[in-house]
């Protein structure tokens, strides 16, 4: 569609050009008009492209996606899809309220934390270890990641969002607390024996709340998942409406290509009759795919004319000024591209061999049927 805008204004340019009888403030005139059309022509070429993508990359994630109710999901499109907008917002609201949710879960922990911190043999994992003060020389070269309880409070009431942002990892950095004392130390020293203890209480206490954080993360699984269907239908609605537009925008601009063409057409001059006769040998010339082209060309213009059939009867004399302007350009830039391409392809004998065997029954053909003018 959008190369088909980018020949017809380039077509019109030529035209135009080739029939500049009205002077040069006309020639200005036609000039912007052409420009402002292929301002417009890059825009939609844009918003084509944002279309394809975007639909695109939903049919490879459909593709990917496990099959499931199909009538479901029909009747979630028919439903009325709140703008993207209201769905930003609502996720904003949603992700508040969640958050809220996990900060009570905190809490809870908290009161956890505090139960083993106050437990009488949990003064050795209260602060961070003293690793030169006790002379641990090997310390880091055992554990990786050192942890303790005035770390982890500290974590927890952070304020400038490097805190904590979910109750399992807090529960992560207390088994660490416990499991860097019973590596470190051997399993019939103190502190390793004082943490074993510790661990297991901690993951008695824990067992208690951890069906509230299933129901939790199970929420925020099902609330996820519907905020991205809601999302994915919104974005479906948008652009869908957008596709409408598209269709409206180019056809508008296929309108002005009609106007435009028209009021070239009224200005052009008669070809003459050596032109006419020129332009016939031209399209013997012509690839069968560009002859192809510049035939439809002709059946634009004359809806009777066959231009798929295998034998054709072209009449130049028939044929109206705008066509055979049309046709003179189209054959002019074929030939270019035709000679540019035979350049390049030299090195291969058998496929020009093969392309001018086609070449040559494409001429015996249309000079059979072609009436050229004398």
């Amino acid at each position: 569609m959008m190369e088909t805008f980018g020949a017809s204004v380039s077509e019109l340019r030529n035209v135009a050009l080739a029939n500049s009888n009205g002077g040069l403030v006309e020639m200005e005139g036609f000039k912007h008009r052409v420009d402002d059309i292929i301002s417009k022509v890059d825009k939609l070429e844009q918003k084509v492209h944002d279309i394809e993508n975007f639909y695109s990359s939903m049919n490879k994630k459909q593709s990917n996606a496990p099959k499931g109710n199909s009538a479901t999901k029909d009747k979630e499109k028919e439903k009325n899809v709140p703008s993207i907008k209201k769905q930003q917002l609502d996720a904003s609201r949603r992700e508040a309220a969640a958050t809220k949710r996990m900060q009570e879960l905190m809490r809870q922990f908290g009161t956890i934390l505090r139960q083993i911190t106050q437990h009488k043999w949990a003064w050795p994992f209260m602060q961070p270890v003293d690793v030169e003060g006790l002379g641990l020389h090997d310390y880091y070269e055992v554990i990786d990641k050192p942890m303790d309880f005035s770390t982890i409070k500290n974590q927890m009431e952070a304020k400038d969002g490097t805190g904590y942002k979910h109750v399992r990892e807090i529960c992560a950095d207390v088994r660490l607390v416990f499991k860097n004392a019973m590596k470190y130390n051997d399993e019939r020293s103190d502190v390793h024996v004082m943490a074993k203890t510790l661990l297991a209480k901690f993951e008695e206490k824990w067992l208690q709340l951890l069906p509230k954080v299933t129901e939790e993360e199970t929420r925020r699984d099902e609330e996820e998942a519907e905020a991205q269907l809601a999302l994915q239908c919104a974005q479906e609605a948008a652009h869908a409406k957008m596709t409408r537009d598209l269709r409206n925008e180019l056809y508008e601009v296929d309108m002005l290509l009609e106007e435009l063409r028209d009021t070239v057409v009224k200005r052009c001059r008669k070809m003459s009759t050596e032109e006419k006769r020129k332009l016939g040998d031209s399209l013997t010339q012509l690839s069968p795919e560009d002859l192809s082209k510049a035939l439809e060309i002709v059946a634009q213009n004359n809806p009777s004319f066959q231009a798929t059939a295998e034998e054709v009867d072209l009449d130049m004399d028939a044929q109206s000024e705008s066509t055979l302007w049309r046709l003179k350009f189209f054959v002019k830039e074929a030939l270019e591209v035709q000679g540019k391409n035979s350049g390049s392809m030299g090195g291969n004998e058998n496929q020009n061999n093969k392309r001018k065997k086609e070449l040559c029954d494409a001429i015996a053909k249309t000079k059979k049927k072609t009436k050229k003018p004398t």
